[in-house]
């Protein structure tokens, strides 16, 4: 029994369940792979990250393993005080090299890569111009900074030079900062206009790329690939979490922007290291997305097959452009029963309501990888249809 003083939590959570608004986590009980063991029940997977398979990949599992052997389990303390192993400098030019930066620092995640940048290198006395569907991790680091926040509609050019107009002439440094791909609709930033306005604005450009690495741009290079503006993009935020199967986050820019955020990121400051594993595994995984493209080929064949099967049977994908595909229902609750009822004929796409998407607007958000076959996609759409006739969302 909660004590009295947090019986106001069981309240909330009551109010949860009585507008069936109550979700419980799944436990996977195998491999994170296409068709993978939750809470007991083999369902084909479209809820993970896992874009290219690499969780499961051999050479990946077999680097982890022989680091383990040779530098332990653990890295034993934070980066700046005795925790800075060969391997996290190494993983760290494998990156810069890879994205053609000048340096790169890992974080433990790719939310404290975001909220540490952000927060570490604006002051209350800068401005924030943000889109308004950027990821919760820019969001908590634009408050963290103490920099006035200006919000402009999503992906709207128009309204973004209105703000930047408005600024001119005021004191401080401006940021302007976007998602590369938006992690509940699946579309993709107007990266190309949003350079050209920082540029003439004279804005520090930031972009977080998490779900675009490994699968946009040449090999997986992320969306400043993608739209060749290699030089113009001032801070790139990447994932180690997502396509590259492990953990983690990591920042590229300029070798003196990465080297202050040495000494100001709280994240990088005060949290322990990477294990030596998760970071032989990471330096393997920049290695596969180079010998083998035909894993991101895979993926976009895979995608097209899923996001035009789902289309055809009449479902709402939204404006998605990418392996996320939402299928927006409108209602949270509705949209919790239609994840619930998949699960139990053999899918797991999980749904997504307020305050992660806003009210009105919730759906399940499904992912496909480059490690699922053409039948199993095939037997999702079927089930969808036939879940999604029952619920009347069809």
């Amino acid at each position: 029994m909660p004590t009295a003083q947090l019986q106001y939590l069981t309240e909330e959570l009551n109010k949860l369940r009585e507008q069936k608004l109550y979700q419980r986590l799944r436990i996977l009980e195998s491999e994170q792979r296409p068709v993978a063991r939750f809470d007991g029940r083999e369902v084909i997977n479209l809820s993970s990250n896992n874009y290219l398979g690499l969780t499961t990949h051999p050479k990946l599992k077999q680097k982890a393993l022989a680091a383990i052997e040779k530098w332990g389990v653990g890295a034993g303390a934070v980066r700046t005080i005795a925790g800075t192993m060969s391997l996290h400098m190494e993983l760290e030019e494998k990156i810069a090299k890879f994205k053609n930066v000048e340096a790169s620092v890992v974080f433990q995640s790719g939310f404290t890569a975001n909220a540490g940048t952000v927060q570490a290198i604006l002051t209350r006395e800068d401005v924030i111009i943000s889109d308004e569907l950027n990821h919760a991790s820019i969001i908590d680091g634009c408050r963290l900074s103490r920099a006035e926040i200006k919000v402009f509609p999503h992906k709207d050019l128009e309204a973004c030079e209105k703000i930047l107009k408005d600024l001119v002439g005021r004191h401080g440094r401006k940021l302007l900062i976007t998602d590369g791909v938006f992690s509940m609709d699946g579309d993709i930033a107007p990266l190309p206009g949003l350079v050209a306005l920082a540029e003439k604005y004279g804005c520090i450009m930031m972009i977080d790329d998490a779900h675009a690495s490994g699968v946009l741009g040449r090999n997986g290079r992320g969306t400043v690939d993608h739209y060749n503006l290699h030089g113009r993009v001032d801070i790139q935020v990447g994932t180690l979490s997502k396509a590259i199967g492990a953990l983690g986050g990591y920042v590229c820019s300029t070798r003196d922007t990465i080297e202050f955020l040495y000494h100001r990121a709280r994240p990088f400051l005060f949290s322990t290291s990477h294990p030596p594993s998760v970071a032989a595994t990471c330096i393997a995984a920049f290695e596969v997305l180079e010998e083998e493209p035909q894993l991101i080929e895979k993926l976009w064949s895979n995608t097209r097959f899923f996001k035009e099967g789902l289309k055809k049977l009449g479902f709402d994908t939204g404006l998605s452009e990418t392996p996320i595909t939402p299928v927006i229902v409108g209602d949270a609750a509705l949209a919790h029963e239609f994840s619930r009822q998949l699960f139990q004929e053999g899918v797991f796409a999980m749904s997504v309501g307020f305050p992660t998407v806003a009210h009105g607007k919730a759906r399940l958000r499904t992912i496909v990888t480059a490690t699922h076959t053409e039948a199993e996609l095939a037997q999702a759409l079927a089930i969808f249809e036939s879940v999604g006739r029952r619920l009347n969302i069809l």
